[in-house]
């Protein structure tokens, strides 16, 4: 971990003034909280405002920013207007990711920042993510993943830093709770939104409310089967009343990029 560290370090100190992108998330705050470190105000942290992200999360980054004394920027991102992502094909993620760089890169360069960084980990590279393409199409930093932490060594760090959100569940845009190669629409966004918040409200914390169509397929972790058991009458009545017909539950439990099964890394 210290090596790790002291890599980190030097490579944040080659920045003069770093613009992290930030989502409230372990990732992105561990990031952002040592950009400060090292670069005192000129490190700035900016979210992007979308239908993708869920307003709660966006609720609770620009909290966590205030608390911790960070700057934050917020940008609006228009991903939804664009018919390569809405198509929802397995390169999704680039589209949104290139698109939302570009609009960062020019807000970086009328500002005068001198890089732009995400918190993308080392894990990220064992699975299909193929915004880190348009990351380094557009030479975005990962300055934890170039230092080789893993997601476990940031929660680790997280919990020693006494960061408040250093257990809080991997979240995910919303749109990745649809089946590639059905079309995103706005509709079906904040559907998933109010069918997670109910689903949270009744005391799961880490699950996924998977859209296909009228069925809601939901993954919780398996020690909370028991829960979704006795709660299922709730369930069923909270699902429906944001529009599903059919609420089934995933034996296999939740399963973060569950909806990346049969892809290769290619595609």
């Amino acid at each position: 971990m210290e090596t790790k560290l002291k890599e980190l370090r030097q490579i944040l100190a080659q920045m003069d003034r770093p613009l992290i992108a930030f989502s409230g998330g372990v990732d992105s705050t561990v990031l952002l909280a040592f950009a400060h470190e090292v670069r005192g105000s000129q490190a700035v942290g900016v979210v992007a405002i979308s239908p993708t992200f869920p307003a709660q999360e966006l609720v609770e980054a620009q909290t966590l920013a205030r608390e911790m004394g960070w700057q934050l920027i917020e940008i609006e991102s228009q991903e939804m207007e664009l018919p390569l992502f809405t198509a929802n094909t397995d390169k999704r993620c680039y589209y949104c990711k290139d698109h939302r760089y570009r609009i960062l890169k020019n807000f970086a360069r009328k500002n005068g920042f001198t890089h732009i960084l995400d918190g993308s980990n080392a894990d990220d590279l064992q699975d299909y993510r193929p915004g880190q393409q348009a990351s380094r199409e557009q030479g975005i930093r990962s300055p934890l993943q170039e230092a080789g932490f893993t997601k476990a060594d940031i929660r680790a760090l997280a919990h020693q830093l006494n960061l408040p959100n250093w257990n809080k569940p991997s979240s995910a845009c919303l749109a990745s709770r649809i089946p590639y190669g059905t079309p995103l629409t706005l509709e079906a966004l904040k559907q998933i939104e109010q069918a997670e918040r109910a689903l949270a409200g009744i005391g799961f914390q880490e699950l996924r409310v998977r859209h296909h169509g009228t069925v809601a397929r939901i993954e919780v972790l398996p020690d909370d089967f028991g829960l979704a058991l006795k709660e299922k009458d709730a369930i069923i009545q909270a699902l429906e009343n944001t529009g599903y017909n059919y609420v089934t539950l995933d034996l296999g439990g939740f399963q973060s990029g569950n909806m990346n099964k049969g892809l290769t890394a290619n595609g």
